[in-house]
């Protein structure tokens, strides 16, 4: 298995979860996994623009990240080429819901052997990632 998938509801509109992700700020708060923090040197939030940045781990090491924002439809869609080892495009899609927000997580990478490799890290990863975005609109929710 090469993808990886999961989906969220959150308590939120389309909008304010799509402001979690364009705002370099609030996405450097929560992007990644339980107790990772996020320097970002270069943020071009629109389709073909360049998003670089170094993951720091919560045992110190510090990983490189270099990516490209490929598609962007607001308060709908964000697709990011991960151009640095491992390969893989993540597609996040946001849908109206009855409670706020249906996201959905896509991850899909190009070998499935290196898929199969990290799948242990990637899929608790994953979850990791939307438990933080969770937590960052409702902190924006609620005026925090």
């Amino acid at each position: 298995m090469s993808i990886f998938q999961t989906a969220r509801e959150l308590p939120a509109s389309p909008a304010a979860v799509f402001a979690a992700i364009r705002h370099p700020e609030r996405l450097a708060r929560w992007w990644g996994p339980a107790g990772f923090s996020n320097t970002f040197e270069q943020f071009e939030f629109h389709p073909g623009g360049q998003w670089k940045f170094t993951m720091h781990g919560p045992n110190g090491t510090n990983y490189a990240n270099a990516s490209e924002f490929t598609e962007i439809v607001p308060d709908v869609k964000v697709v990011i080429r991960h151009q640095s080892e491992p390969h893989f495009t993540l597609s996040i899609t946001l849908s109206p819901s009855a409670t706020g927000t249906l996201v959905e997580w896509v991850q899909a990478f190009d070998s499935p052997e290196v898929a199969a490799a990290v799948r242990h890290i990637v899929e608790p990863a994953n979850e990791q990632n939307l438990d933080r975005l969770t937590a960052e609109v409702s902190a924006a929710k609620h005026g925090s």
